[in-house]
Parts: structure tokens; C-alpha cells; sequence
């Protein structure tokens, strides 16, 4: 809102300028904030029409050729989540946020000092949204290049990690980042610590099936062998 500023001596424009305070009051309309271009979207932004797989706290867009493969354990409660395309990897993970500042830049500088701690260089370069972590780590397989990206949301962070190509060349994420652009965050209204991650769990229908076939599974372990 612009108020006009009263000068000396132009008393008689003072019913004027309150006029014009009214009238601007009357007419400005509500601000209503547009939804993001892009995700990760907080579920009450996110488009509608979209085929999803819903992970509890994440849902993931379906890609094609993009594979989900999910670690979790007796109870359906996910470990952990990667999406994979080719030779490119993307690992997932989502946490709780304050309502008053992202926490990317204290998570980032962590990671940071922890891949130094253990003899790795990281390298702050910006990406698509914002600073990322790049670095080239040793594994068991030999020397893997990753890249850390991470997006602050209302009261969640999603962080990903890049491996394969994508970990150092961005346009080489195709589908990934196609993946990480559609996804979608359902935080909850529960209170939760900062940082700590939101659960994930399998789909019910995937749960059942996957305790038929460990069922299944126990019962041909169990069969007696014939003599």
C-alpha cells in the first residue's frame, strides 16, 4: 500500500488523500500466492490428475523407466527409498522442518564436514535449486561420484542424492529430475523434531503382497524333504 505523503500548506487536499486511502483499500485485492512452477510441492499445492505412489510422507510421480526400490522392514516401515534410470540413481529422504527457516544450509555444511572427516573433498556448486554438494567418495566398488541436492519446504526438507552420471552431470538426471520435480510431500500437522526423518511406509496392498510371498516363502522353507 502507497500513502501519499501530506505537504506543508495543502490542508485543502486533505479530504482528497484520505479519499484516495479508501478507495485503494476498496479496490486492492487479496494477495493469493501462485503454486510453485515446480516440486517438490507441499501436498496442499500439489496438481491434481498426477499418478502417484504414495509412500505416506512422500509420493513419487510415476516416470517411465524410472524404477522404485524401497529397503523396509517386517512392518512396512521404509529404510529407504531410490529411484533408478539406467545407470543413474536418485536416493531419497524427507524431514522435518521449523515453520521459520529451511534447514538445508546447516544440513549441507554437516554433510559437508562429514564427507571431510572420512577424506572426502566436497564442492559447493549452484544447481536448479540452489547450492548443492558435490563429491567423489570411495565404496567397496571403488570411487563414486555424488551430488547432494536439497529443497526447503513449509515445515519439511527433501534432500537427494545423486549417483552415476546425474552426480555430475545435471542434464544426464532426465527422468530423475523429472521425478524429484513432481514430488509431492505430506508432512502431517503433528508436531515433530527438526530433522527428523518423516515415515514412510509401503503402500497397504504392496505390505500384503509382500507378506504372502514371505509367508509363502517360511511355509517352502518349513516343507519336509523327501528321503
Amino acid at each position: 500500500m502507497i500513502f501519499s505523503r501530506k505537504r506543508a500548506g495543502a490542508g485543502r487536499h486533505t479530504r482528497d488523500e484520505r479519499t484516495e486511502v479508501r478507495e485503494a483499500n476498496v479496490l486492492e485485492a487479496p494477495v493469493i500466492p501462485e503454486p510453485p512452477a515446480r516440486g517438490p510441492y507441499d501436498v496442499s499445492e500439489a496438481p491434481a490428475g498426477v499418478q502417484r505412489l504414495d509412500l505416506g510422507s512422500l509420493q513419487i510421480p510415476a516416470v517411465p523407466d524410472v524404477e522404485v526400490r524401497v529397503q523396509a522392514d517386517q512392518q512396512g516401515v521404509i529404510q529407504q527409498v531410490v529411484l533408478v534410470h539406467g545407470q543413474n540413481a536418485l536416493q531419497l529422504g524427507v524431514f522435518a522442518a521449523p515453520r521459520s527457516e529451511g534447514i538445508w544450509d546447516e544440513v549441507r555444511e554437516e554433510i559437508r564436514q562429514s564427507l571431510f572427516n572420512d577424506g572426502a573433498a566436497a564442492q559447493e556448486v549452484q544447481g536448479e535449486y540452489g547450492t548443492e554438494l558435490r563429491a567423489r567418495v570411495r565404496t567397496p566398488d571403488g570411487l563414486t561420484d555424488l551430488r547432494f541436492v536439497g529443497v526447503d519446504g513449509p515445515r519439511w526438507m527433501v534432500r537427494g542424492v545423486y549417483q552415476g552420471e546425474a552426480a555430475t552431470n545435471p542434464a544426464a538426471a532426465g527422468p530423475l529430475a523429472t521425478c524429484l520435480e513432481g514430488l509431492v510431500v505430506d508432512r502431517g500437522q503433528e508436531a515433530k523434531p527438526v530433522r527428523e526423518p518423516l515415515p514412510l511406509r509401503l503402500p497397504r496392498e504392496v505390505a500384503e503382497q509382500a507378506d504372502s510371498a514371505g509367508a509363502a516363502t517360511a511355509a517352502a522353507g518349513e516343507a519336509p524333504r523327501e528321503a
